[in-house]
C-alpha cells in the first residue's frame, strides 16, 4: 500500500487538473461524480416528492373520468409494475346532471413541499449539467448527463412547465442523437405536447413512436400516456382502442383495474352499456383496492339497461353482497346503485324506496348521500312539485363535497327558493283574503279546527321527544354505571366545570333546554360555517315559515281563536295591498316557471288563473303578453285566448301590435309578389286611402310572415296610423317595430324617430273603442319636425334575383309623416 499511495495521489492530481479532457478515465470520473455527487440528490428529491404525492393522492370518482396515472406513476417506466394507488370514495353522477368538460380525475393534498422538492430536483439537474458536461464536437461524452437532462425534463413537467421541459428534451435529442434510450425521451416529448394541449403534435409523435422498435417498458408508458391524451382531446373511440393495448402491455393488476375502469367509463358515456359492464367486471376482478371493488360493483349496476337485463337477479345479487363482510359498511352506496337500476327498469316506486334506504344508512360517502337526495328531489321536480324538490335539493347541496356538482345544483336550488317565496306568499295572502270573506262563526269554527290539529301535532312531537330522551338517558346511565364500577376503560369527557353536576353534554335535560333556547333565538340552522351571519342560505322550510309568519318559539296564546282572528285585516287599503302583492307574486311565479324550468304549460295555467282572478289592468296586460309570447309559435291554441283578450281590452297598445304581428326568428328573401303588395300599399297611402293601405299591409303580414320586407310594411303601417289614430298610437307601433326588428334598417329608423317624437310628447287618452276622451284625434304631427337622416337604412334588402331595386331619396324636413323614405320600388332599367 505504501508503494501504491504515491501513485494514486499523482493520478488523482492529474485527473483533478484536467477533468474535462476527452479521455476514457475522465469520462468514467465525470460519470461517477455526476451520479453520486449532484444527480443523486436531485433524483432523491424527485423521488421524495412523488412518494408524497402517492400517499396523498385521492381518486375523484365524481369527475367524468378517473386518471390512469398520478404524477408519481409517470416517473419511471421500469417501475410501472410496482406502482401503488390510493383512492377515495365516490361515483359518477347521472349523465344529465353534471357536465363533462372537467377532466380532473384526482387531487393531491397535503403536499406543502411540492414546489420545493421539484425545484431542488431541477436545480440539481442543472448543476450536474453545468459541472460535469463533456460536450465535444456536438456530442456528449458523459453518459450520466443523459439522466441529468431527463431529470430536468421530468422536474419541469411535474411543475406544469411543459414548454421548459421541451427545451431540455430538445437538447437531449441533439446531444444524444444515437443513444438507445432516446425513444424514452420521445415518449416524454409527446406527453409534454399533450400537456400543452397541442394534441395534433402529440398525436403525430405518439403515432411515429408506435412505428419504432420500443422496449417493453417504453410501450407500457406510451400506451398509458397516449390513452389519456386521446381522451383529453375528445377522441373517445381511439382512446378505447389504445386502452385495450395498455391493458395488454401492463401486467400490474392495480393498473389493469384502473385501465378497465376508465375504459368502462368511456364506453358508458357513449351509451355502450354491455361493453362497459364487461369492462367494469374486469376492473372488479383485477382490483387490489377495496374502494375500486365497491365502485366497480356500483358502476356495473349503472350499466343495467332496464329492458333485456334480469332486474330481479341483479337486485338480489346487489342486496346479497351489500350484507357481506366489509361491504356492509357501504350499504348506503349499494342502495343508491339499486335505486338507479330500479329507475332504468321503470320501477319508480322501488327506486324511491332504495334512495330513502340509502339516506337512512350510515354515511360512507357524503357525495352518494347528496346524490340520493338529488334523485328523490328529481322525481318531485319531474312531477312539477318544485317545493318538495327544493327541500331535497337543499339537503343534496348540503351533503355533496364535489364542488362542480354543488355549483351545478346551486343555481337550481336558488331558483326553487325564489319560486317557493312567491308560492307561499300567494298561499298566505289567499288564506287571509278568504278569511275576510267569512262570517264570525265561520272564522271561529275554522280556527278551532286548526287549534285541535295543532294540539295533536305538538302532542305527537312531545311524545317522540320524551322517547328519544329516555333512550339517551338509558345509554348515559349504562355508561355512568360502567365508569363508577371501573368496568369501562375507554376515554371519556372530563368535568371541567368545577362543580358536582358533571359534564354539560352528559345531561339530556340540559341538552334539551339548550336546543330549545337556541331555536328560540336562531331558529333552525344548518351546521355550516358562519351560521350566524345574515347572508346564510335559507332553506325551503325557512322561506315557508317566513312567508306564513311561523316562528320557532311557540306563542302562549296559540290555543286561543281570538289570537288569530285579531290579526285579520279589515281596512280597504290593507286588503288592496294584499291583493296587489298576491297578484304580483303570481305574475312572477308564472314567469319563473317558464324562465327557470321551461315549464310552459304550468306557467300558462298560473298566468291564466291570475287573469281570471280579476287583477288590475297593468298586471293583466303583462300576464296576457307573457302567455302569448310563450305560446304563439309552439302552442297557438293556448295563445289564442290571450290574443283575443288583448285585442278586445287593450287594442291601442304596443302589446296589441305585437300579437297582430309577433316577432319572427328569421326572414327569408323577398319575391316579386310581396314587392308588388308593398308598392300597392304605398300607392294607397299616397292617395290618402289609409284604411285600404292598412288592410293590404295586414294581409301581407299574415300571408308572408318571414319575408324580408315585413319590417318595411310595419314602418309604412306606422305612418298609416299617424294619419288615422294620431301620434301616440304611431309611437306605440314604432316601439313594437323597434322591439321586434332591432337590427334591421327599419328598426334602427324607428328608434331614431322615437327619440325625436318622445322629446316633447303630450299623451292622449282613448276609450275602449279608440275614441278620444279629452280632445279630438290629431291626424297631423305638428309639434315636431321629423328629419330623416339615413335614407339607405330604411331601404329593403333584395336577393340578386329580384327584378326591382329601391331608389335613392333626398333628405328633407317635413311637418307631417311624409312617407318618402317608403317610396315604392321601381323596375331597374338595366335589368
Amino acid at each position: 500500500m505504501k508503494k501504491n499511495i504515491p501513485f494514486l495521489l499523482i493520478l488523482t492530481t492529474i485527473l483533478a487538473c484536467s477533468p474535462r479532457k476527452d479521455g476514457f478515465i475522465n469520462r468514467k470520473y465525470q460519470g461517477f461524480t455526476t451520479q453520486y455527487n449532484v444527480l443523486f440528490n436531485g433524483q432523491e428529491a424527485l423521488k421524495s416528492e412523488l412518494t408524497n404525492r402517492e400517499k396523498s393522492y385521492k381518486d375523484n370518482f365524481y369527475a367524468p373520468y378517473i386518471k390512469l396515472l398520478t404524477y408519481e406513476e409517470q416517473i419511471s417506466p421500469e417501475n410501472m409494475g410496482n406502482l401503488g394507488f390510493s383512492s377515495q370514495a365516490g361515483t359518477t353522477p347521472p349523465s344529465d346532471f353534471f357536465k363533462e368538460d372537467d377532466f380532473d380525475g384526482g387531487t393531491s393534498v397535503g403536499n406543502s413541499n411540492k414546489a420545493g422538492s421539484l425545484q431542488i430536483a431541477e436545480i440539481k439537474a442543472l448543476k450536474a449539467i453545468e459541472k460535469h458536461s463533456m460536450l465535444f464536437n456536438g456530442k456528449e461524452k458523459n453518459k450520466q448527463i443523459f439522466d441529468a437532462y431527463l431529470l430536468l425534463a421530468k422536474a419541469r413537467l411535474f411543475q406544469g412547465k411543459a414548454l421548459e421541459a421541451l427545451d431540455a428534451i430538445n437538447i437531449l435529442k441533439k446531444n444524444f442523437a444515437k443513444d438507445k434510450r432516446l425513444n424514452l425521451v420521445k415518449v416524454y416529448e409527446a406527453y409534454a405536447y399533450g400537456k400543452m394541449k397541442d394534441y395534433y403534435q402529440a398525436d403525430e409523435n405518439f403515432r411515429d413512436l408506435k412505428k419504432e422498435k420500443l422496449r417493453k417498458s417504453e410501450k407500457k408508458l406510451l400506451s398509458v400516456f397516449y390513452s389519456e391524451m386521446l381522451l383529453e382531446a375528445g377522441k373517445k373511440e381511439e382512446a378505447i382502442t389504445e386502452l385495450e393495448e395498455a391493458y395488454q402491455f401492463n401486467k400490474n393488476k392495480k393498473l389493469r383495474s384502473r385501465i378497465a375502469f376508465l375504459r368502462g367509463q368511456i364506453l358508458a358515456s357513449l351509451g355502450k352499456n354491455e361493453e362497459a359492464r364487461e369492462s367494469f367486471v374486469t376492473a372488479y376482478k383485477n382490483a387490489r383496492d377495496f374502494e375500486f371493488e365497491v365502485k366497480s360493483q356500483i358502476e356495473i349496476a349503472k350499466t343495467f339497461n332496464g329492458k333485456d337485463d334480469d332486474y330481479e337477479g341483479a337486485k338480489e345479487y346487489l342486496e346479497k353482497i351489500s350484507k357481506k363482510g366489509t361491504y356492509a359498511s357501504r350499504k348506503n352506496e349499494f342502495y343508491y346503485a339499486l335505486g338507479l337500476m330500479a329507475n332504468k327498469a321503470g320501477k319508480k316506486d322501488d327506486a324511491q324506496d332504495f334512495f330513502r334506504k340509502s339516506i337512512k344508512e350510515k354515511v360512507s360517502d357524503p357525495q352518494i348521500r347528496g346524490l340520493a337526495y338529488y334523485e328523490i328531489g328529481k322525481k318531485h321536480f319531474d312531477e312539477n312539485d318544485y317545493l318538495s324538490a327544493g327541500v331535497y335539493y337543499d339537503s343534496a347541496y348540503a351533503s355533496m363535497n364535489y364542488l362542480p356538482a354543488k355549483e351545478n345544483l346551486k343555481s337550481l336550488t336558488e331558483n326553487i327558493k325564489k319560486v317557493s317565496k312567491n308560492y307561499y306568499l300567494i298561499k298566505k295572502n289567499d288564506s287571509i283574503l278568504n278569511l275576510t270573506k267569512m262570517s264570525n262563526d265561520e272564522r271561529l269554527a275554522y280556527f278551532n279546527k286548526h287549534i285541535e290539529t295543532l294540539k295533536t301535532k305538538e302532542a305527537k312531537e312531545e311524545l317522540e321527544r320524551k322517547k328519544a330522551e329516555k333512550e339517551k338517558n338509558n345509554k348515559f346511565e349504562t355508561t355512568d354505571f360502567a365508569l363508577l364500577n371501573g368496568t369501562d376503560n375507554s376515554s371519556s369527557f372530563m368535568d371541567f366545570s368545577g362543580g358536582s353536576k358533571g359534564f354539560y353534554f352528559a345531561s339530556q335535560s340540559t341538552i334539551s333546554k339548550g336546543e330549545s333556547a337556541f331555536k328560540q333565538i336562531w331558529g333552525n340552522r344548518a351546521p355550516t360555517d358562519n351560521w350566524r351571519t345574515s347572508a346564510k342560505q335559507n332553506s325551503i322550510e325557512d322561506l315557508k315559515n317566513e312567508a306564513l309568519g311561523i316562528t320557532s318559539a311557540p306563542n302562549p296564546r296559540r290555543y286561543e281563536p281570538d289570537f288569530y282572528i285579531e290579526k285579520i285585516p279589515a281596512k280597504t287599503e290593507e286588503l288592496a295591498a294584499l291583493k296587489k302583492n298576491r297578484d304580483t307574486a303570481s305574475l312572477g311565479l308564472g314567469r319563473m316557471y317558464d324562465n327557470f324550468f321551461s315549464n310552459v304549460p304550468l306557467a300558462t295555467k298560473t298566468l291564466y288563473d291570475l287573469v281570471d282572478s280579476k287583477t288590475d289592468e297593468e298586471t293583466e296586460q303583462q300576464a296576457l303578453y307573457q302567455i302569448f309570447s310563450m305560446n304563439y309559435e309552439k302552442n297557438p291554441k293556448d295563445a289564442e285566448r290571450a290574443k283575443q283578450l288583448i285585442l278586445e281590452k287593450y287594442p291601442y297598445t304596443s302589446i296589441a301590435e305585437f300579437v297582430k304581428n309577433p316577432k319572427k326568428a328569421e326572414f327569408t328573401s323577398s319575391d316579386t309578389e310581396v314587392q308588388k303588395k308593398y308598392t300597392d300599399a304605398y300607392q294607397l297611402y299616397e292617395e290618402g286611402k289609409y284604411e285600404d293601405s292598412r288592410k293590404l299591409i295586414e294581409d301581407a303580414q299574415k300571408q308572408f310572415p318571414k319575408d324580408v320586407l315585413i319590417p318595411k310594411f310595419a314602418l309604412l303601417q306606422a305612418f298609416n296610423t299617424a294619419k288615422t289614430a294620431g301620434k301616440e298610437i304611431m309611437i306605440l307601433q314604432l316601439e313594437q317595430l323597434m322591439l321586434n326588428y332591432p337590427k334591421t334598417p327599419e328598426g334602427i329608423k324607428a328608434k331614431e324617430m322615437l327619440q325625436f317624437l318622445k322629446s316633447d310628447l303630450k299623451v292622449e287618452q282613448f276609450d275602449a273603442n279608440g275614441n278620444p276622451i279629452n280632445k279630438p284625434i290629431n291626424t297631423k304631427i305638428e309639434d315636431k319636425k321629423v328629419e330623416i337622416k339615413n335614407n339607405d337604412a330604411i331601404q329593403p334588402n333584395f336577393t340578386p334575383n329580384s327584378s326591382t331595386t329601391p331608389p335613392k331619396i333626398n333628405n328633407k324636413e317635413m311637418n307631417e309623416p311624409d312617407p318618402l323614405p317608403l317610396k315604392p320600388i321601381e323596375p331597374k332599367k338595366d335589368r
